[in-house]
């Protein structure tokens, strides 16, 4: 006989209702309403999932018209930021997500004497690590600083920066970089990369060490070039951008304005000069270039899915209540013309095609500029964190944030120190600034001020000012909290401030390695697009 038979019905009653309402409230609490995987480790596991060339305003939450519902799901369940930072560079980016340091210090992952990646560091605190996706550091075509060279227990993907999304053979090269841990990885008839670095890791999530919490970095190559998707997506969106490139940014600008995503008196920036109206295209243009926009929403339409697959798995085995979710993209709108296929029409393993500055354009809106670029179309990228318990659902931030902010916001949340040396070696301290009060609702000030430079194109922004420059080209002034879209410089107003901002730039530019402004200067001009010169840029 129990205690609880012994006592008087009412009693006994009202002492069983007292026990099931405290169980119930601590596994919704715990759990988010499923039955967890068995562990003794309660710190939060971590999803760190990449998009690569994705624009700002692409996907649904972030006023895009692309069907993107598990993102817009995060986005309702999290906090979404309107002000975070990229490096405008793949590799660059990935660099400095993974070290919180700025990715000149690294150089890019080739140097292994200076820097701990966040994989390293979790997994030094106890944490299962895994990555799936596209790697392009360290020295990546010689396999030396490889993902299983940096911290991660397991890897699946390709070492390079681009690759053929049907065949996984290398864009630049046409080698087979697909790796399977060390292993090179027999690309099978039924392959579709993003498709396939989600099975992947759900494989890896399945069979890690379940008395460990984990950490994930899922790094899609979707929607970078070349445009390739299955026949069925596309399906989906032909003849949905009919309407033309200018009525595309006119109409995601207003919907980012209703958002509250952008302030209405924000400036839609002009059209590119290099980009025709769409007036100007013939039909037989109209119908082609529409066709490269829909293959373009049709990949982000998939990488959507299978972020939907990766979120389901989780709620189903219990862990969506206790995994910190974050979504980013490596720069804005990729406006490079590689259409090596121009007699093909988009989508399938044998066409190399690319949507170009024009459509670039409208997926960076309402901002001005590309990949490569530090003014804010070069840099500005959708950032939704998602951690149930912490974040508030349905948030949105306006405080400016950047990439090195990240690691020291996931070594907080995880409990996991930053050492002064790392095998052997003296390593530099992390540049972020945790954003572990922003997540909590407390006060926060942003790292100030805030610095880029890629390949002579340079900025710095100290609280709403932000002087930014093209390599090859003077200094520009801009009032961001006035005018984010960059469309009144105001350098000839305020030279003392100018002068100011450009010191404080030479000097982080001296000390981490960057490019001073002279330096910058003496570059020859960016190249947009058609006079990309591919070859050139990759060595």
């Amino acid at each position: 006989m129990t205690i609880l038979s012994r006592l008087p019905l009412s009693e006994r009653s009202i002492k069983t209702v007292r026990i099931l309402i405290i169980l119930t409230v601590f596994c919704m609490i715990r759990l988010n309403g499923k039955a967890a995987e068995p562990g003794n480790d309660e710190r939060p596991n971590i999803v760190l999932i990449l998009a690569d060339d994705m624009g700002y305003s692409d996907i649904g939450c972030y006023g895009g018209e692309i069907n993107t519902p598990n993102l817009d799901r995060l986005a309702e369940e999290g906090m979404r930021f309107t002000q975070f930072y990229n490096t405008s560079k793949s590799a660059p980016t990935r660099a400095s997500l993974l070290t919180g340091l700025y990715h000149q210090q690294s150089d890019l992952l080739r140097d292994t004497t200076n820097n701990l990646t966040l994989a390293e560091a979790l997994k030094k605190a106890g944490y299962s690590t895994m990555m799936s996706g596209k790697w392009h550091l360290g020295h990546w075509q010689d396999e030396q600083g490889t993902p299983v060279d940096r911290g991660f227990d397991r890897f699946f993907g390709f070492l390079g920066g681009a690759i053929n999304f049907f065949t996984g053979e290398d864009f630049g090269t046409g080698e087979n970089y697909m790796r399977l841990g060390r292993k090179p990885y027999d690309v099978p008839d039924d392959f579709y990369s993003t498709d396939a670095f989600t099975d992947y890791t759900l494989q890896f999530l399945n069979n890690r060490e379940k008395d460990k919490p984990f950490f994930l970095y899922l790094a899609h190559n979707a929607p970078h070039f070349p445009l390739q998707v299955p026949q069925e997506e596309i399906e989906k969106y032909k003849g949905k951008y009919s309407m033309g490139w200018d009525k595309l940014r006119e109409r995601r600008y207003e919907r980012m304005k209703n958002l509250g995503l952008i302030k209405p008196e924000w400036e839609l920036s002009e059209r590119d000069p290099i980009v025709p109206s769409w007036k100007s295209l013939s039909r037989e243009e109209k119908e082609e270039e529409q066709l490269l926009m829909a293959t373009y929403a049709a990949m982000i339409d998939r990488l959507d899915q299978q972020i939907g697959r990766l979120m389901d798995y989780l709620e189903r085995k219990g862990l969506a209540g206790n995994t910190i979710v974050m979504f980013l993209s490596d720069n804005g709108g990729c406006p490079y013309d590689f259409n090596r296929t121009p007699d093909l029409p988009p989508g399938p393993a044998e066409s190399y095609r690319t949507y170009d500055s024009e459509w670039a354009n409208a997926s960076n809106t309402p901002f001005r500029l590309y990949k490569q670029w530090v003014h804010e179309g070069g840099i500005s990228t959708p950032m939704i964190v998602r951690w149930p318990g912490v974040v508030e659902p349905g948030s949105l931030t306006r405080k400016p944030a950047q990439l090195i902010d990240i690691m020291p916001t996931l070594l907080e949340a995880a409990e996991a120190s930053y050492p002064d040396t790392y095998q052997g070696n003296n390593i530099l301290p992390m540049e972020g600034k945790s954003l572990m009060p922003l997540f909590k609702g407390n006060e926060y000030i942003p790292r100030q001020p805030m610095f880029r430079e890629f390949r002579g194109s340079r900025a710095v922004r100290k609280e709403q000012w932000k002087l930014v420059a093209e390599r090859g080209k003077p200094w520009e002034l801009y009032n961001i909290e006035a005018d984010r879209s960059e469309t009144n410089n105001l350098i000839n107003e305020h030279p003392d401030l100018a002068e100011e901002l450009e010191s404080l730039y030479n000097r982080w530019a001296e000390r981490t390695g960057a490019r001073t402004n002279q330096e910058a200067l003496e570059m020859g001009p960016n190249q947009q697009d058609r006079y990309f010169d591919y070859e050139r840029e990759r060595q």
